[in-house]
């Protein structure tokens, strides 16, 4: 499939990547949102509801035919379909782990959220230790957690967003881990569940956007006054 030249041309060093998202109407939303924020390519891994599915078609208003996407991958072979030197970043701002990294002062500011990412704690409840090597099976890889609108757009970034009944996988936290990523911390007042999926994609797709026009524009400025 050929893609429009002006949305090519407007594309950034910016992916999604969808796990286990399973909601037509999300995931249509999402890829709206990721071909107006100029993702370069949207990747759905296996679980995902299918893309081509006429819900997602009606949800995603042409989205399809403006956005790279590449179906029902397995993790294993998500790296090949990543730049060089990517770091992938999860929206996890849910989860037990991250609650536990979250610094004083956001907790003070109440930029915790009240749901526990259940997927992952069954990991963590069903971690099980070697009687021979005593490593533990079942590890949870330890991400550090960053604000949402802080800088993490200086290299290649692809961004995994979670479905709403599971959240994210262990292989995108492996994943993310491996490249040298973060978990996004999206804050909401105490009290409010987590965001929706689609919500949580365009913000930060839209805030990483943000950050890399403000980029360019300190580039051609530098340039201008050498």
């Amino acid at each position: 499939m050929t893609f429009p030249e002006t949305q090519l041309r407007h594309s950034l060093p910016l992916l999604l990547i969808c796990d286990n998202l399973r909601d037509p109407g999300n995931l249509g939303t999402i890829l709206r949102s990721a071909a107006g924020a100029g993702c370069s390519k949207v990747l759905l891994t296996k679980g995902c509801v299918d893309a081509w599915e006429p819900k997602v078609l009606r949800a995603g208003m042409g989205a399809h035919f403006q956005v790279p996407i590449i179906n029902n991958l397995d993790w294993e072979t998500v790296p090949r379909y990543l730049p060089n030197d990517t770091r992938v970043y999860v929206a996890d701002n849910c989860g037990l782990y991250a609650q536990a990294q979250i610094s004083s002062k956001a907790i003070d500011h109440g930029w915790v959220c009240d749901r526990q990412l259940s997927k992952l704690h069954k990991y963590e409840e069903e971690e099980e230790e070697d009687p021979e090597t005593g490593a533990s099976e079942g590890w949870l890889p330890e991400l550090e957690v960053q604000s949402y609108d802080l800088d993490w757009t200086e290299a290649p970034a692809a961004v995994v967003i979670g479905g709403e009944t599971h959240g994210v996988s262990l292989e995108s936290l492996q994943l993310a881990e491996s490249t040298g990523g973060k978990r996004l911390l999206i804050p909401v007042v105490p009290g409010v569940d987590s965001l929706n999926s689609a919500m949580a994609a365009s913000i930060l797709l839209f805030e990483g956007k943000r950050q890399l026009r403000l980029r360019a524009e300190h580039l051609s400025r530098d340039r201008r006054y050498r």
